[in-house]
């Protein structure tokens, strides 16, 4: 180690005073006979002997204050584009702004700007950009902090977890506008079983979020050890991700992929948009009535209606084959579920053998007129006529099996357009023609549309031609078809006019 420190001490001063090529020499060499690596060496030869401290290296600035004063014209004037487009620029913007006397640079300067680097603009106008942004700098949102905490979990890495494991996604009802506040939808959907929880939330909030998981807890027919949520806001923050506490292993899909959610995206869709619809609602009276719906639906939903799912998937080529188990309700696939215990499937069975499918229908019914009486209106659409509520259980029983011949629309339906007016008519420019082509078919009847067409060519040079062959055609095509109207109701006419013969 001395020997090192003294070959090292040697070295220094002539490494010091050396130039690049002979200080590239002098590396190789001490770390040939040293054995350190390269950067180790420089350290040791940089260290000045009477401090013992590291020379600092003494770079002179290139751009000065004029040069960046230069650039912060060329930016403005540029209508403050990109580094790397501005860059590009400045051989053709320079040469203008000094022809018109804008920007006078020397000789030293002019050849600064003209070499300058992207990198060095952007370090350059950095707080020129901020400030002129009116002093904001764009950030990182605070969920991505918390994102980076949550494990991502994509489509492909389920594979056959228990009943339990559940992925959840909002749906908002803000009609055709998402401005202001207004009533989204928790879905919770079970991967094994497919079964399927909703839950209105009045405002898009984290603390209303973990309201509406804890109620999922208790109205799950079993435990949910797991969560599956998106990037989203709402479920990406300190609040929600806290569930992890609770025994829950929370996970998240990866951004822009809608497929790594593709149980809940699915549900979204064939459950909450099938039965709310896509209006606006607001307020606590329409989540009321939207929690009237959804209590309903999930009994009807999770015992009595079959849902396919995926058995395999397999490519051949650039063809997809896909197979699907047969269709069962998340109650039978609860059932069969080796992984339940027999306490949750005989509570499952009693609450089955309690449930009236047409009680719980016209529920869903009622429930969906009262929001159809809610659903906000877009300005000056007449409010939509909703049938009344059917009280009698029995009259909506008769009534089942004919709705559909009267053309049932629900409230929460969008409504048909029926077209009030006529459709305009376009003026068109045979019309001031068309007694003129009359006349030549009441002439000539045989004439076709090209030749009705050459002769208004001779008849107004230069404002026919061959593009309005069509037009012709269908003026033709009319006129002969009222021909032969008139014809025969003027046949009728004259065979039921004939006189009869009087026999003498």
């Amino acid at each position: 180690m001395r020997a090192k420190r003294e070959i090292t001490s040697a070295l220094a001063e002539r490494y010091r005073a050396s130039g690049r090529l002979e200080k590239g020499r002098i590396l190789d060499e001490l770390c040939a006979v040293a054995g350190w690596h390269r950067k180790h060496a420089i350290r040791a030869l940089s260290v000045d002997g009477a401090s013992g401290s590291a020379v600092p290296r003494r770079r002179g600035r290139t751009y000065g204050a004029s040069i960046r004063i230069a650039l912060i014209v060329l930016w403005d004037a540029s209508d403050r584009l990109c580094s790397k487009r501005l860059v590009a620029m400045i051989p053709f913007l320079l040469p203008a702004l000094e022809r018109h006397g804008r920007l006078k640079l020397s000789a030293d300067e002019r050849s600064k700007v003209l070499r300058v680097s992207a990198a060095t603009i952007d370090r350059l106008l950095s707080d020129v950009k901020i400030a002129a942004a009116g002093g904001r700098r764009r950030r990182a949102g605070f969920s991505s902090a918390v994102r980076r905490q949550v494990p991502v979990r994509t489509f492909n890495d389920w594979g056959s977890p228990p009943p339990g494991y559940c992925e959840a996604d909002l749906v908002a009802h803000g009609g055709m506008s998402v401005s202001g506040a207004f009533i989204q939808t928790l879905t919770m959907v079970d991967i094994a079983t497919g079964w399927t929880e909703c839950f209105p939330l009045v405002v898009r909030e984290a603390a209303l979020v973990v309201e509406a998981l804890e109620r999922a807890q208790n109205l799950f027919p079993w435990p949910v050890p797991g969560l599956d949520f998106d990037n989203d806001s709402a479920f990406m923050n300190d609040t929600v991700v806290s569930c992890r506490s609770h025994d829950v292993e929370v996970s998240r899909s990866r951004a822009y992929k809608k497929n790594d959610q593709a149980f809940v995206e699915q549900k979204n869709g064939a459950i909450v948009r099938r039965l709310v619809g896509y209006g606006r609602f607001e307020g606590l009276d329409a989540a009321r009535s939207l929690a009237r719906l959804f209590a309903a639906a999930r009994l009807h939903i999770n015992f009595f209606q079959p849902s396919f799912k995926p058995k395999e998937k397999h490519r051949e080529g650039a063809k997809v084959i896909k197979r699907y188990l047969p269709p069962a309700t998340p109650y039978e696939r609860a059932l069969v579920h080796p992984s339940l215990n027999d306490a949750f499937k005989r509570r499952l069975r009693e609450i089955y053998r309690m449930l009236d499918p047409v009680a719980l229908l016209a529920q869903m019914r009622d429930a969906q007129n009262e929001l159809g009486k809610r659903v906000d209106q877009r300005a000056g659409k007449p409010a939509m006529t909703i049938a009344p509520v059917q009280s009698d259980l029995a009259a909506f029983a008769r009534e089942l099996g004919d709705g559909w011949k009267e053309g049932e629309q629900r409230g929460i339906h969008r409504r048909r357009h029926v077209r009030r007016k006529p459709v305009p008519r376009r003026p068109s420019m045979l019309d001031p023609y068309i007694p003129i082509i009359e006349e030549w078919l009441a002439a000539a009847p045989h004439l076709s549309a090209v030749d009705l067409l050459s002769r208004l060519e001779a008849h107004a040079p230069g404002r026919f031609s061959g593009h309005q062959r069509r037009t012709v055609q269908r003026l033709v095509k009319n006129w002969r078809s009222k021909a032969a109207r008139q014809l025969i109701s003027s046949t009728e006419i004259t065979l039921s006019v004939q006189p009869t013969c009087l026999s003498i």
